[in-house]
């Protein structure tokens, strides 16, 4: 499809291309171009860095004198051939894997936070995945994004004269978006459908290009559709309960559909959240299809296939929808498609052991239909065994099926001027394009003073933002001229500056440093080392608890004396973030663990050179160690304790003021920090690496997506034989598991080991569809259980498939510790995930 059809005038000839790389959001991490497109419109630019608006809104007049600018021409075709060479070079995929292993991933996801151009994001569920697609874009994994278009998307946010929280919804012209719409073959406006009660739910196809990596949105503002149904993609997380599931309808089953209209055929589909876990019954639907296998058989078969990760730290937090608007609207589906009763699809959504049967549960579909799931950092794995526990309820919580792949950030879409200058000095150019095996030992030989130099070059522009804004955000409010030019004068480029910047919420506790308002007042204002804070953040228009935390920090910046040293900047967004990020010198993270399922923003001050103070939660329970920052907590759970939070409020002072103030201050002959730039450079080195998207993706392209494909491949080979074999295997063990029986168990001790012996009954079961092990609980934390798969013996006399199963074990452990069980057993079957039977002995 030709971009150019879609502007509101035509480029003239000597400037083709000029629209790729407007609707090519690399430029968001790349800038490389940023030059040239402050020349076509400086202010504009200045006002939006947006390429796309500048193109649909430049006059026809400029259009000409820029083609005939000889200087202007001469750096767009450099910049052409620059994003040429971005695109046919090696990347780290290919030169590592071969295609054939992974085909296409399909990353599903409800928002993608890529630039506050398209602003089709809420926050680190959507930045996370606006991350991915760029990293997956640098490294060259064959990936593609589904998500939906929305009219509105998330809120904007003002503060009012008293300082509180206003919610706006500005309108998404997608004609201004950088996003073109999807044609058919046929030349027409690509569209699928959905079936909803009654009527048939157009939606329309559109595409974003970022780098190597198409994303794929849906909307339904189709005139097609019912005036109702046109506002399903209207807003992000907005409207009832229906309206949500109708949204996650769409992103599911018909994200697939627009895949197949496209004709991707995806061997992986990751499913970022719960939302999209439809995918998983459409995918199934469309195999049923393609083998004329039945539902059962299918789901099987794709389940290899795919990949649910989960960001929710507490069970609910996942979505729910009553039994009675599910049988609304998938009552015909389940029927008429996948040719199961609506019981049957339910089920799929329940915990069987509870009473909650009146719920349908989207992250217990997504764990039923993926042969993988983890959390997003090692303390949220953990977490997460303990929330699906219950339907894993016989298992040792060590075997609950969710490991975990720790988050990580894009790092150059968070770097500074100044430090992206550093790391091309001292890592080059492509440093975060290959395996970054190198950084830890690069960053140990840069001077003190170079890092030194870097953070203060990125504190300035920090600063002349943040006064920017100020005045801007005060002007709305009617402040006079005299106030205006107040707003000039905040902060100073040479003080610590401290970050804190998060959604409003309870559970993060954005107002803990003002536990104590007059002991914060003497750390911002003291004569000799003064601090200054900027704080950024919303509340969820319905959430009063957070909207009243916003209020008391304004009221207390009305405070005269903290005016200039403390801040709070209104409608907190990616660009506000990259500012924050780039020049802060701390970044301040308060929640109460366990609620912090990873968390990416104290991540992205990593490559500026900033340093974490954090709760032990989420990222920086792992990351954390004292050469690289600071911690707050015990490391254990405290629950709504408010005598807790007075404690951590407590710590928190003492910290910033023993331990952070002075290690900022400190100053050796030279005027530099050393204790300071200690931490620094180890932050730097260690975790720049480690916290980076890079690294992940990475994780997921080799842990995850290369044996999910070829699982899927083998279970869909021969017209899913393998898959129907499975399900012969899994019904059987339904069947008559319950017939299976201990006998007796003993052990014969010697001075070096233990001969362990068990009499099982197999009932009706093949011997071959079961294993019997030996078990023992871990002795630590840090140690794992012992499993020792028993053999299988000489059939025990007059028994009607009973045999005698016997392990040797080394002496160290007393025998009591070991206890015989029986699982579930075929080469290619994940247990418990996909076979969750168990018997122990007694």
């Amino acid at each position: 499809m030709n971009p150019e059809r879609y502007l509101p005038r035509s480029l003239p000839p000597a400037m083709k291309g000029l629209t790729d790389l407007a609707l090519d959001l690399r430029w968001n991490w790349n800038h490389c171009a940023d030059a040239l497109w402050k020349s076509v419109d400086p202010e504009r630019w200045e006002a939006t860095e947006d390429p796309w608006l500048i193109l649909e809104s430049i006059s026809r007049k400029r259009l000409e004198a820029l083609a005939a600018d000889s200087t202007f021409l001469n750096e767009l075709h450099r910049q052409l051939a620059n994003r040429q060479a971005y695109l046919r070079q090696s990347s780290w995929f290919y030169k590592s894997h071969d295609e054939a292993e992974l085909g296409t991933v399909a990353y599903f996801s409800m928002e993608f936070g890529l630039s506050d151009a398209l602003p089709i994001y809420s926050g680190g569920l959507g930045v996370l995945a606006g991350d991915f697609l760029k990293t997956a874009s640098d490294l060259g994994i064959p990936l593609v994004g589904i998500g939906l278009l929305y009219q509105q998307g998330y809120f904007h946010q003002a503060l009012d004269t008293n300082g509180d929280q206003l919610a706006f919804f500005p309108y998404n012209n997608p004609t201004m978006l950088p996003v073109l719409p999807l044609q058919g073959s046929d030349g027409e406006w690509l569209r699928v459908s959905v079936e909803l009660p009654g009527r048939t739910l157009w939606l329309r196809g559109w595409q974003a290009q970022v780098g190597r990596v198409s994303l794929y949105l849906l909307d339904s503002n189709d005139l097609l559709n019912a005036p109702g149904d046109r506002g399903i993609t209207g807003e992000l997380y907005g409207g009832g309960i229906e309206m949500r599931l109708q949204q996650e309808i769409v992103l599911g089953i018909g994200g697939w559909r627009l895949l197949e209209a496209l004709n991707i055929s995806p061997l992986v589909c990751h499913l970022n959240e719960g939302h999209a876990a439809f995918v998983i019954l459409e995918r199934a639907r469309r195999f049923m299809e393609q083998t004329d296998r039945t539902f059962s058989i299918s789901l099987l078969g794709t389940r290899a296939g795919n990949i649910f990760t989960t960001h929710t730290p507490v069970a609910a937090g996942f979505d729910r929808f009553p039994r009675k608007i599910m049988t609304q609207y998938f009552s015909d589906y389940a029927h008429h498609h996948l040719g199961i009763s609506m019981d049957e699809l339910l089920s799929l959504g329940h915990d069987h052991g509870s009473d909650d049967s009146n719920f349908f549960n989207m992250a217990y579909l997504a764990l039923r239909g993926c042969g993988r799931v983890n959390g997003v950092s090692r303390l949220h794995g953990e977490v997460c065994g303990r929330i699906f526990l219950p339907l894993f309820s016989r298992w040792p919580k060590h075997e609950i099926p969710i490991s975990h792949i720790t988050n990580g950030v894009h790092m150059p879409s968070w770097d500074s001027a100044a430090a992206d200058a550093l790391w091309t000095e001292h890592c080059g150019k492509g440093s975060w394009l290959s395996t970054l095996e190198t950084i830890e030992q690069v960053w140990r030989r840069v001077d003190d003073d170079k890092l030194w130099s870097m953070r203060n070059q990125a504190r300035q522009p920090l600063v002349k933002a943040v006064r920017r804004r100020l005045v801007r955000q005060h002007a709305a409010c009617g402040v006079t001229k005299e106030g205006l030019m107040q707003c000039l004068q905040v902060l100073d480029p040479n003080v610590l500056t401290i970050g804190f910047a998060r959604r409003f919420a309870g559970y993060k506790r954005p107002t803990l440093l003002l536990a104590d308002p007059d002991r914060l007042t003497r750390l911002l204002i003291d004569a000799q080392r003064p601090v200054q804070l900027i704080i950024a953040g919303k509340a969820h228009p319905q959430d009063e608890e957070g909207k009243r935390m916003v209020r008391e920090w304004n009221d207390y910046l009305r405070r005269p004396e903290v005016r200039e040293r403390a801040v709070f900047l209104e409608d907190y967004d990616m660009g506000l973030a990259a500012e924050l990020v780039q020049g802060v010198d701390l970044w301040l993270n308060t929640p109460r663990r366990p609620w912090e399922a990873s968390g990416t923003s104290g991540m992205k001050v990593l490559v500026n050179g900033g340093l974490n103070l954090s709760e032990l939660d989420g990222w920086w329970a792992e990351a954390y160690d004292p050469e690289v920052g600071w911690s707050l907590g015990d490391g254990q759970e405290h629950d709504h304790d408010a005598a807790w939070d007075a404690v951590e409020a407590e710590e928190l002072y003492m910290l910033l003021e023993e331990e952070v103030v002075p290690a900022f201050y400190t100053r050796d002959e030279k005027g530099i920090p050393t204790a300071w730039m200690a931490r620094m450079r180890q932050s730097l080195a260690r975790l720049t690496p480690m916290f980076s998207c890079n690294r992940m993706a990475r994780e997921y392209t080799e842990d995850y997506y290369i044996p999910a494909a070829a699982a899927y491949q083998r279970r869909e080979a021969g017209n899913a034989s393998l898959s129907a074999t499975m399900k012969q295997w899994e019904v059987s063990l339904a069947n008559h598991w319950h017939k299976i029986r201990f006998g007796q168990f003993s052990v014969q001790e010697s001075l070096v080991r233990n001969l362990f012996q068990a009499e099982v009954h197999l009932g009706k079961l093949e011997p071959a569809a079961v294993q019997v092990e030996l078990y023992a609980e871990a002795l630590s934390h840090n140690s794992n259980p012992v499993r020792v798969t028993m053999d299988r013996g000489e059939m025990l006399a007059g028994s009607d498939n009973g045999y005698l199963y016997h392990a040797t074990v080394p002496k160290g452990r007393p025998s009591r510790d070991y206890t015989p069980r029986v699982i579930p057993y075929h080469l290619e079957a994940s247990v418990p995930l996909e076979a969750n039977f168990i018997l122990w002995w007694e």
